[in-house]
């Protein structure tokens, strides 16, 4: 399963970068207005950073605003996916741009349905948001579990892509599922690293280290 970085700091983008844990980098208008800064300026250092996609996403709600700004967008750099809310417009603006050879990614997907109809709009990525899903007390994980079969089913290519995860449990869950990829904050991903038998036999080991006085520099 590939990792996304659900992010627009350029520090944390890196410091995960250089561990090897992205595989391409997810950001929003929210995440670009926490940074403060402009969504291109930031968007391109994204890119120039990461050599997998880079979802970029447009603000406009109409299909004609979409397309232009979709295609301003992939102008950034060859790895812009450029991402569209799953409304009837934003299908439209998807089966443009993937036949113009951009991958898209469309986003804000909660049903099996809307699923289905972005991979027959060629989307090259299918956003379902997990948590917010689980928010209203509806599984995501089944989503994740529906689209999954769909898909194999017909032999779509567009590849899921879970987003919205709120916990390492989301992600290792969303591998066993079937997941191509999961898109996490940083600190979700971090997090996956943790275990409290770890903690507790690292704590004992350096303990009889102290006691045994050994060194290895």
């Amino acid at each position: 399963m590939k990792f996304f970085v659900d992010t627009a700091e350029l520090d944390q983008i890196k410091e995960l970068h250089d561990l090897g844990m992205v595989d391409g980098v997810t950001t929003n208008p929210s995440l670009i207005a926490k940074s403060g800064r402009n969504i291109l300026e930031v968007t391109k250092e994204i890119c120039d950073l990461v050599k997998g996609p880079v979802s970029a996403e447009v603000v406009a709600l109409d299909a004609e605003t979409m397309l232009a700004e979709g295609r301003k967008l992939a102008k950034i750099a060859d790895n812009i996916a450029v991402k569209v809310p799953l409304t009837w417009a934003g299908l439209k603006t998807c089966k443009t741009l993937s036949d113009e050879g951009i991958m898209v990614n469309v986003t804000l997907c909660f049903s099996a349905n809307q699923a289905l109809l972005a991979a027959k709009a060629g989307a090259t990525f299918i956003s379902p948001f997990i948590g917010r899903l689980d928010d209203i007390n509806i599984d995501g994980l089944e989503l994740i579990e529906d689209i999954r079969t769909i898909y194999d089913n017909y032999g779509f290519k567009t590849q899921i892509l879970a987003a919205s995860i709120r916990t390492a449990n989301h992600m290792s869950d969303c591998a066993k599922i079937g997941a191509d990829v999961a898109t996490a904050p940083p600190a979700v991903i971090k997090a996956m690293a943790n275990h409290i038998l770890t903690d507790k036999g690292l704590a004992g080991f350096m303990a009889d280290v102290e006691k045994a006085g050994i060194k290895i520099l």
